[in-house]
């Protein structure tokens, strides 16, 4: 193994002096992006706006002046992550996981809308606030800080100090999150697969082995199907989305009726004011359906232009993760990544048939306050990241071994090479 240079600072506060971590121009796409996004959820809000109002009993202006204070709450709560320095946030991880427990937990005891029985919300006369987006928030600082200094002090693969705890906090999380509401728990298997897939996602970055990654995948698939089967009204969405026509009266309204607005857009969508879906057919069509409406208004051009601002805002996240300065800043945008782009996926899947539903918000577009705030203050983190982005060559040995002529230490060094981890190895090697 021949040795490099290693083009790391050590430490947060060693980033004005090093010439290759410096402070310097962050990436403003990303933030033109996440901008463009809200402001097309902001469109269609507006467009169905008189629609939601007629059926709520409210003025025309109601839910597009709710919408305008959360973005105006976004934009503080972005201002704040991308300005506030990380090893700030750091030191309050203790607090903020204390406050999303405490969350959850008055969540649970308040009394519930007997139309919608789920245990998610902390109501305060008007305010309301889902506190399963804080907890994401909170996981996002307890994973990135745990991984890094197990990864700094060599014990990523050990159990009893890092995988142990994790799958306890991985249990007890899933409990209260994903738990079926006879125990009085949110019933929220969509934020909690949006979590997992955060855990999972920093874990593999982080460098945990992959065979032990895999054997907790299995035991995540085994506890989510004791979830699932005792509940009936989860099997129900499982069997709609086996056969989505089979009981589009009952069960599979919500899917169908999803299926017929994505259909009705056609090629160029119906326009802004002539939506059939948002006036009482759609159930959710400001928040969970938002992208069943939006493409049955702006049709296939739209939803492809769509998709391709998402993908490009993760593209470029993917980027600063690989150009991250250091351990904990690499892992807490891969979790905003995950977060972000598992979300969507599940969202818009459960809107064109591929995926069961779920009650989860489409990030920037969806309506409701709690989503957009949390979301944009994690966009705000990784705009703070982007600022001390580094540029390294990975190693390349000079032994020929295999078709490609190169050699690795092992599957660890194939995943980092690749960019999945980041392009400098030399601190772990």
């Amino acid at each position: 193994m021949h040795p490099r240079t290693v083009r790391r600072p050590v430490s947060r506060s060693q980033q004005a002096e090093s010439p290759t971590s410096r402070r310097h121009r962050p990436d403003y796409w990303l933030v033109m992006l996440c901008a463009a996004m809200v402001g097309v959820g902001l469109i269609v809000v507006y467009s169905i706006s008189p629609a939601l109002s007629a059926a709520s009993g409210v003025s025309n202006s109601h839910y597009i002046t709710k919408q305008l204070i959360a973005i105006g709450f976004a934009f503080m709560a972005f201002v704040a992550t991308s300005q506030i320095p990380l090893p700030v946030w750091r030191k309050f991880v203790k607090p903020m996981l204390a406050f999303a427990a405490l969350a959850t937990v008055v969540a649970l005891i308040m009394p519930v809308n007997p139309d919608y029985p789920a245990h998610r919300w902390v109501r305060l006369g008007s305010f309301s606030f889902q506190s399963v987006e804080f907890v994401k928030f909170a996981l996002l600082f307890a994973l990135a800080g745990f991984l890094a200094a197990r990864a700094k002090a060599n014990k990523l693969d050990d159990f009893k100090s890092t995988l142990r705890p994790l799958i306890i906090a991985l249990v007890v999380v899933g409990l209260f999150i994903a738990g079926p509401q006879s125990i009085r728990a949110q019933s929220d298997l969509g934020s909690m697969g949006v979590m997992i897939a955060m855990f999972g996602t920093m874990c593999f970055v982080a460098g945990v082995n992959m065979k032990r990654l895999v054997l907790i995948g299995g035991l995540i698939a085994i506890l989510a199907a004791l979830v699932i089967l005792p509940s009936a009204y989860r099997r129900d969405r499982v069997a709609t989305f086996l056969h989505p026509a089979a009981n589009c009266q009952d069960s599979g309204y919500q899917a169908c009726q999803a299926l017929i607005a994505v259909g009705s857009g056609g090629l160029s969508g119906l326009g802004l004011g002539k939506s059939v879906q948002a006036y009482g057919y759609l159930p959710q069509a400001a928040n969970d359906s938002i992208f069943a409406i939006y493409a049955e208004k702006f049709g296939f051009i739209g939803t492809v232009a769509l998709l391709a601002l998402l993908l490009t805002f993760f593209a470029r996240m993917k980027s600063i993760v690989e150009r991250a300065p250091d351990d904990f800043s690499r892992l807490l945008v891969s979790g905003v990544l995950a977060w972000l782009s598992v979300q969507s996926l599940i969202n818009i899947g459960a809107m064109i048939g591929v995926l069961p539903l779920k009650g989860i918000t489409l990030p920037f577009i969806s309506y409701g306050g709690t989503s957009i705030v949390f979301v944009t203050a994690a966009v705000g983190l990784v705009f703070q990241v982007s600022r001390y982005t580094v540029h390294t060559v990975p190693r390349v040995s000079n032994e020929s071994v295999g078709k490609k002529g190169k050699s690795y230490d092992d599957s660890r060094d194939r995943r980092r090479l690749r960019g999945a981890y980041h392009p400098d190895l030399g601190s772990r090697l």
